[in-house]
């Protein structure tokens, strides 16, 4: 059980566990969301401290961890696996509501990263091989020539390439935020001081 800080959780807020409160969150804007309901704004910091956000697709939402899939040789890769560190956040216009996240990062085993891989789109699967993601190029028709050289290359059952694969955060401040009326907004915070820590929710001003 949580430590509460404060006594009138309820609601959308309810429940002792912040990731079926997500997953919840989640199913509810899948049905309200015109696009993309599961994209989240990615943050990172580069070797100088410099941060760094994009858009990126969460592609699942574990019992104690959030999953994306990327190119480890991209920016953003390169980030996290040096800080070993990330935070995003979510949010639904639809729901008026958003889900902050802050944790330590990892990658996913290999055998998750083939299994998704496996479930994508051919031309998906073949884009992944063709781009050297975030890397300079001269034009677009340069990239379409190597993804068809690619296809031709691997047919039509590409496996996974090595420099692709996924991340999975492990939070450690997962923050529920729900729009109120004349900006009164409802704020709860989930924080523990290590992965194995009890969680403690507080309520905060909006």
């Amino acid at each position: 059980m949580p430590t509460e800080l404060s006594s009138d959780r309820g609601g959308v807020f309810a429940g002792d566990d912040p990731f079926a409160i997500a997953k919840a969150w989640l199913e509810e804007a899948k049905a309200a969301e015109v696009n993309d309901p599961n994209a989240i704004a990615l943050s990172t910091v580069d070797s100088s401290g410099m941060p760094n956000a994009r858009m990126v697709l969460l592609k699942d939402i574990e019992d104690d961890g959030f999953v994306f899939f990327t190119n480890y040789t991209s920016t953003k890769a390169s980030e996290v696996l040096a800080t070993g560190k990330a935070a995003f956040v979510m949010h639904w216009k639809s729901l008026r509501r958003q889900i902050r996240v802050r944790g330590t990062i990892s990658k996913v085993s290999d055998a998750d990263s083939d299994t998704y891989f496996l479930s994508r789109s051919v031309f998906s699967r073949v884009g992944a091989w063709a781009s050297d993601q975030s890397s300079p190029l001269d034009n677009r028709g340069q990239l379409e020539q190597q993804a068809k050289k690619m296809k031709d290359e691997l047919g039509d059952d590409p496996g996974r390439p090595p420099h692709w694969g996924g991340f999975r955060i492990t939070p450690l401040e997962i923050e529920f935020w729900c729009d109120g009326p004349d900006r009164l907004h409802d704020r709860f915070t989930w924080r523990r001081d290590a992965v194995q820590s009890d969680w403690i929710v507080t309520r905060l001003n909006p």
